[in-house]
């Protein structure tokens, strides 16, 4: 009865569709979802299958495949993992979930996070979302990386914290800074407060955010989760900015 006076359509364009928070064929065609072979650290797509490195101590475990990228600037957290490049119908997606509340999308970009951090979702502790400043969230209402949050741990069962980690300091939006200045924005502005320690120490932290550019927001959260004692800081995104072979960190 429900779908008489409010028919499913794509979550995009809006054409006609025979389920609610899908897309439609075209649409779907229209994302460039990252697929192997990807650099074990970044996410980035390879250009061709690279052959097995080995680039640490023997013993122990060390991702099977770097792009020359990670070895030239390491990020702070472990490994990344991205549903899709940024493109049009990714970025329309994301604004109306973060700029416009359209929450109708979130069971599917659930299943697209899953996807894509099958990786490591089997030995993660807790999911944390990249938080807001206090007075952005109180003008947003919500915060977009925590629906996605919650929205992974619905289909995987994980834990997740929305309040240990904090931005304590309001910093611009990142939106047309160059990644020196989105360094610069974001350093010093988030903290975990000593009595939530014991939530990360030891623990493998899963960092959810909604895009990827330069990566200064992921990697000053993970700075502040491993001086607390994290053994593993990886991050999932949506969409990541730029292309495969020229995509920063």
């Amino acid at each position: 009865m429900l779908d008489l006076f409010l028919p499913p359509v794509c979550v995009h364009c809006h054409a006609p569709l025979a389920e609610h928070g899908q897309l439609c064929g075209p649409c779907w065609s229209r994302i460039d979802f990252i697929a192997p072979p990807l650099c074990d650290v970044t996410g980035l797509p390879l250009p061709f299958e690279e052959e097995a490195s080995d680039t640490g101590p023997p013993g122990q475990n060390h991702p099977r495949r770097i792009s020359a990228l990670a070895l030239a600037r390491p990020p702070v957290f472990d490994r990344a993992r991205s549903v899709a490049l940024y493109g049009d119908v990714m970025r329309h997606l994301v604004h109306s979930l973060k700029y416009g509340d359209r929450r109708e999308g979130l069971a599917l970009f659930g299943r697209w996070l899953e996807l894509a951090g099958r990786d490591f979702l089997d030995d993660t502790d807790l999911i944390m979302p990249v938080p807001l400043y206090r007075t952005r969230l109180w003008q947003r209402r919500f915060n977009q990386s925590a629906l996605l949050a919650f929205e992974l741990s619905k289909r995987t069962g994980l834990p997740v914290n929305v309040h240990a980690l904090r931005r304590h300091r309001a910093t611009r939006t990142q939106v047309g800074l160059s990644e020196r200045q989105r360094r610069r924005n974001v350093t010093g502005a988030f903290t975990l407060a000593p009595k939530h320690h014991p939530l990360v120490k030891n623990r493998n932290i899963l960092l959810i955010d909604d895009v990827l550019t330069t990566g200064s927001t992921v990697d000053a959260c993970s700075r502040v989760l491993k001086k607390a004692g994290a053994d593993r800081v990886d991050v999932l995104v949506l969409a990541r900015a730029g292309h495969s072979d020229g995509l920063q960190l």
